[in-house]
């Protein structure tokens, strides 16, 4: 099965709002010494395929240097991809121009990390969250100011500090500007790069439960970056496993944290902590070893066998041969999961259900999404 198939396979029915098929993101690499000559190309993002439909949040979650970042400013156009297609709503956009882009703005945004860098300090709330109305030329009913301070009051800041600066305001309110202002022209789609990282555990929960109660009210559908598993179990109807630029895991969120099957996955489930003491104690925990390799010169055959426990301890010879070789394909193992691994099996051992994790103040897991 091809890794477009794959992608497709754990997506519920029904056109997908975008599509994302052998995206492929490579920096210009530099070599050492006096003249800096070119070297390898650093592959940040190699070949990963989803879907995303309407109402439905898809979350990407890896380790820092993964690419789940990259990914996602390569979907809302913010950076230019080597190769592949994005197809949103039936439209390629990997081809298009920024002033062909320009239009279609209105229905992709973006949350970003830092809710610092990301807001002008020369600028005013109400300039930040009203800037997209004039980019776009667009007057809303009723004018700029009032639709900006609906907006305010709507994310749950105070609408009379529309003239205050971005260094009057926490961090937990900078984020709630940044979410005032992706959502200002209505979209359809927004990428949330590690909204909620930065902040406090108590403004976390706030944060991420406006982001539920916008996507209920909106329709709207969501690519969440994060490396907190327990925040995107809570949010996220379908995941997505990344590994030095590739997807080891595809599935819906239950099946993923009940029985994961790729080697990564396992590891990055023994790391989440269970709120029981009884538990704790008698589970096993996958080491990983060595640093993540450099995405300019990745492994050869499967990326990640240089630091695979599998590999490590239970393969045979010839069988680690074959992951020293032969590179895997992303493809269906069990119905609507989707694996990057030979030597594939499923694991019901790493969470227990009666235990699962949690993060303090968000409200209970909500129903997956029948998108």
């Amino acid at each position: 099965m091809t890794t477009e198939t794959a992608a497709s396979a754990t997506a519920p029915n029904g056109a997908p709002l975008l599509e994302v098929r052998e995206i492929r993101k490579y920096f210009p690499g530099r070599s050492g010494g006096l003249f800096g000559t070119r070297g390898n190309p650093v592959k940040a993002v190699d070949g990963v395929s989803f879907t995303v439909h309407e109402g439905e949040t898809i979350g990407l979650v890896g380790e820092s240097g993964c690419g789940k970042s990259t990914t996602g400013r390569v979907i809302a156009k913010l950076i230019e991809p080597t190769a592949g297609s994005i197809v949103y709503q039936g439209k390629e956009l990997a081809n298009l121009r920024p002033g062909q882009m320009r239009p279609l703005r209105r229905e992709i945004q973006m949350i970003f990390q830092d809710p610092y860098s990301s807001l002008n300090p020369r600028h005013t709330i109400g300039t930040i969250i009203g800037s997209p109305f004039h980019i776009q030329g667009t007057k809303p009913d009723g004018g700029v100011k009032k639709t900006v301070q609906g907006l305010m009051e709507r994310v749950g800041l105070n609408p009379e500090h529309y003239n205050r600066y971005p260094h009057e305001f926490s961090g937990g309110q900078r984020q709630r500007i940044g979410i005032a202002r992706a959502l200002a022209l209505r979209p359809k789609l927004i990428v949330c790069d590690e909204p909620v990282s930065a902040l406090d555990v108590s403004v976390q929960a706030q944060v991420v439960n406006l982001l539920e109660d916008l996507q209920h009210e909106f329709g709207l559908a969501y690519i969440f970056i994060a490396h907190d598993l327990s925040v995107v179990r809570h949010i996220s109807d379908r995941v997505v496993v990344m590994y030095l630029g590739k997807v080891m895991e595809e599935t819906d969120r239950d099946t993923l944290y009940e029985s994961p099957m790729h080697p990564y996955t396992h590891a990055l489930l023994s790391a989440v902590p269970i709120p029981d003491p009884t538990v704790e104690a008698r589970r096993e925990r996958i080491l990983l070893t060595g640093d993540l390799p450099s995405p300019s010169n990745p492994p050869s055959g499967c990326v990640f066998h240089t630091r695979c426990p599998k590999f490590r301890l239970e393969l045979s010879d010839s069988e680690r041969d074959r992951c020293r070789t032969e590179e895997p394909v992303l493809e269906e193992k069990r119905p609507g999961q989707s694996v990057y691994c030979h030597f594939a099996e499923a694991r019901t051992d790493l969470i227990d259900g009666a235990a699962a994790p949690t993060t303090s103040g968000i409200r209970g897991t909500r129903p997956r999404s029948a998108a």
